[in-house]
């Protein structure tokens, strides 16, 4: 048994919470909310996110970022992705030497271009790091559902002990030293999802789908080999598995967020459905930025950028893609 920390009371957070403590782990959630906190003390629950379910009894919850510091030396980030870097430097001096930081977080920091883990060490100088990532919808994984995931670290070692931790009867995690090809993987599929969501708004079926998946993914895998990622990441977990979940499943945010944006035409429309926060909208521009400096092209990350950015209109992104010249279908070059 670990104590474990971990920093946001979502339903990513909370989720992540208890296959921690299904591991026999001691957790601590720290969560802003005062209300929830005192909810997932009291009621064992946590209505606003995850509706009644009910909480392992031997979780906690503080609000008290001191508290949450001191309960353990093994800190899981479940923040969104552009609140990180101002909440490090906010609790920068909180760190241990030795912590163990597992970032769970999907997104690249628009102003810098930098990953999740790139963020963590510029702030804090840290290299005991590692990545949790894969096809893991929250409103499923809460019901322990079975589901897969990655460690990725710099060293197996650090992988394992993530590996460990997290790993419970109905969650099976892998190890990984490739923390750039599955940390990109997890940012990019995001904007793929919103294509996808897309077709689907507009009345499109399976076939511009699969297109657009297929396609993604090829987008995903040709970033990653530019950046010196292993191919066989995009294919696995991290990658495919990823996409296949967000893509698919109608519980994803990046999806639902495009599926009214492809309806409507309104990005206004698409942040009243989906209240909560939607990586791919918010990394758009900044996967377009890493690819284009290592020359790949992305024509499907580029048409939903434009969108996003309310440049064009749904209906003229796909409209564009379909007129891309097609050249010899190449997995990575």
């Amino acid at each position: 048994m670990s104590k474990v920390t971990v920093l946001g009371a979502g339903a990513w957070g909370t989720t992540l919470a208890q296959v921690l403590s299904d591991c026999g782990n001691d957790v601590l959630i720290w969560g802003r909310n005062p209300e929830i906190v005192a909810e997932i003390n009291n009621s064992y629950t946590n209505k606003k996110y995850l509706g009644d379910h009910e909480l392992p009894k031997q979780l906690k919850a503080t609000n008290e970022i001191e508290s949450a510091f001191a309960h353990s030396s093994i800190i899981v980030l479940a923040i969104p992705a552009q609140n990180l870097r101002q909440a490090l430097l906010q609790w920068n001096t909180q760190f241990s030497v030795d912590a163990l930081i597992v970032s769970t977080l999907k997104g690249i920091e628009l102003n810098s271009e930098l990953r999740m883990t790139e963020v963590i060490s510029e702030v804090l100088g840290t290299k005991n790091n590692a990545i949790l990532t894969g096809p893991n919808l929250a409103a499923e994984l809460i019901l322990r559902q079975p589901a897969g995931a990655v460690a990725a670290a710099s060293t197996i070692e650090i992988a394992s002990q993530v590996q460990k931790l997290f790993s419970t009867p109905y969650y099976r995690v892998y190890v990984s030293t490739d923390v750039v090809g599955c940390e990109l993987a997890g940012a990019i599929k995001s904007v793929i999802a919103l294509a996808v969501g897309m077709s689907i708004g507009m009345g499109f079926g399976e076939n511009t789908q699969a297109m657009l998946i297929t396609r993604g993914l090829n987008e995903v895998a040709r970033i990653g080999a530019a950046h010196g990622a292993d191919p066989l990441s995009a294919a696995g977990l991290a990658g495919m598995g990823d996409l296949v979940a967000s893509c698919g499943s109608a519980l994803s945010r990046n999806r639902t967020f495009g599926e009214v944006l492809g309806r409507t035409g309104s990005l206004n429309d698409a942040r009243t459905h989906v209240a909560k926060t939607v990586e791919g909208v918010a990394s758009a521009s900044a996967v377009i930025e890493i690819a284009h400096r290592v020359g790949v092209e992305v024509p499907v990350i580029e048409a939903v950028a434009d969108v996003v950015a309310g440049t064009i209109t749904p209906t003229q992104a796909l409209d564009r893609l379909m007129t891309i010249t097609t050249k010899a279908e190449n997995f990575i070059r």
